[in-house]
């Protein structure tokens, strides 16, 4: 893996840790100010640092989830296609999803500028 690929994945793999730790200001850090973000909760997309902050804070009062990244690649277009083990419980511990699906990542500099998921 070029030097290049080994920091995409290490930025990534803190990017995941930081956002299960709940630590939305550093997360946010890594988006650029008008970001494209999937509400994979509720449907459809939320544009920007403030809607992006108060959809997670929402998702968190309601569910707990936690993803884990397993892979990566980079496709042809530049996007990189992260594959992450999803687990979301109520907040009581009862699971009600365990899936893998792929996060795909577009970014501006080293910034992300929008994200999808694919099931």
């Amino acid at each position: 893996m070029a030097a290049t690929d080994e920091m995409t994945r290490a930025s990534f793999e803190t990017l995941y840790e930081r956002f299960n730790a709940r630590d939305i200001e550093a997360v946010l850090a890594r988006l650029t100010s008008d970001v494209d973000w999937p509400n994979g909760w509720e449907g459809g997309y939320v544009h920007g640092h403030d809607e992006v902050r108060a959809y997670w804070t929402r998702q968190w009062s309601e569910i707990d989830g936690t993803v884990i990244p397993e892979d990566f690649s980079t496709e042809a277009d530049g996007r990189i296609d992260v594959t992450v083990h999803q687990v979301v419980k109520n907040l009581e511990g009862e699971l009600l999803e365990d899936t893998t699906v792929h996060h795909v990542y577009r970014l501006r500099g080293d910034q992300i500028e929008h994200m999808e998921i694919r099931k």
